[in-house]
Parts: C-alpha cells; structure tokens; sequence
C-alpha cells in the first residue's frame, strides 16, 4: 500500500528482457534504505518486489500481464522513474491510499503552463472513464493527484485534466511531460468497489425480474379453471 507521494526520482539502470517477462535494475538509494527481500515498491506507480539490492539499486521481475497494463513494456535503460516505498503503519497519509495495481494507461492530450503552475490533459478510456470524478483523486505514475477538470459525459472521446505544483513539477517525472506521452492511471479503491457493488447489483435485479413476472401472471390452467367454474 501506497500514498502517492514521491520519496525519489530514481533511474533504470538495467533491463533483462525475456519471452514473457522482464526484470529491472533500479537506482534509488532512498527507498533502497531499509528496504529487504520481498518488499514493495512503487516503480512509476506499478508495485514491483525486491528480489535483489545493493546499497543504491534493487532489482525487481515485471511479469507479461504488468507488462501488457503498464509503460513499463515501453521502459529504457536511463529513464527517470517515481519511487516510492510502501507506507509505514501508523504514518501520515498525505495522498490517497494507492495499491501500485495499475488500471491502464492515459496518454497526454494538452500541456498548458501557468504562472505557478501546469495543467495538464490526458486521454481516459471507457472502461475507466466512470471510476474518475471531479476532484477525486487520482495517481499518474504512482503521483497522487487531485482531478481538477473531466470532460463532461455526454463527450465521445473522454479525458481528465490535473494540474501540478511546481513541487510536483520539480521532484517527479511529471514535469517532463509532453504531449503524446504515454502514463499509468491507477484510479480510486473506492470507486473501483462502488462500481463493482452496483455491477452486481444490477444483475441480481436482472435475474430477479423473470421471476417475479412468473409469480405475478396466472398460470394456463388456473385461466382454465375460473373460466369454467
């Protein structure tokens, strides 16, 4: 479990590709500090393992389906990377509660700097489409961030807006953002849980609904038999 907030910027070091899998070396020598075999930590919001460490780098296997949701199919050697350990127990959550399970990804539509700030727009596919909400939050490459702007419903094309501090400009990768790139959305436990509450609900109401249909209608024969009485 995770918050959101960014404790380095770290760097890929090392990448092993192999048929189905890849497995990343990573500097940070922050969140490598009391960090021990088969911790968690959050790679640009994708939680990976720790399979191997130096006092600098860890080392961590990214199974296909992390691969297949993810940036991280597209990760090279060099590129910086937003990390963060798992939260402490009893700390304080300054984000939101992050899982490091990545939804999909969003791609960026618009970068439009401000005086002390920057707004940026990203694309938003159906299927997540109803899991953000306006001033909900949010984690983009494991940042959390509060929507500040969503397309209206009734839009094809769906997107959201955020816009970032100049601290979150500074201290993560989001700063370098240009049009065209590609980012992890991880969206709201809690809206994930509503969604799949009312999924079932709604089923339950389908099935439901023969039913009581037979129960109100007459059956032939008891037709049959008040005619004939």
């Amino acid at each position: 479990m995770f918050t959101g907030i960014i404790e380095e910027l770290g760097s890929i070091e090392h990448i092993e590709h192999t048929a189905d899998a890849a497995r990343l070396t990573i500097r940070g020598p922050l969140v490598v500090d009391g960090a021990g075999h088969g911790d968690s930590i959050s790679v640009n919001g994708v939680c990976l393992t720790v399979v191997e460490q130096t006092p600098d780098t860890f080392t961590a296997d990214v199974m296909a389906q992390t691969l297949a949701m993810s940036t991280l199919s597209g990760a090279t050697e060099g590129s910086a990377v937003n990390l963060e350990r798992a939260a402490l127990v009893g700390g304080r959550l300054g984000g939101h509660i992050v899982q490091g399970h990545i939804d999909g990804t969003g791609t960026v539509l618009a970068v439009v700097p401000g005086d002390a700030w920057r707004v940026v727009r990203f694309t938003l596919s159906p299927a997540l489409a109803p899991l953000v909400v306006d001033k909900g939050s949010i984690a983009i490459d494991g940042v959390s961030l509060t929507v500040s702007n969503i397309s209206p419903a009734t839009e094809p094309e769906q997107w959201f807006e955020v816009s970032l501090i100049p601290e979150t400009l500074a201290a993560t990768t989001l700063g370098g953002l240009e049009v065209g790139d590609r980012v992890n959305l991880e969206t709201d436990i809690l809206a994930r849980h509503v969604e799949r509450m009312l999924a079932l609900a709604a089923s339950a109401a389908e099935r439901a609904a023969p039913a009581a249909s037979e129960l109100s209608e007459p059956s032939a024969a008891s037709v049959v038999q008040r005619s004939t009485s």
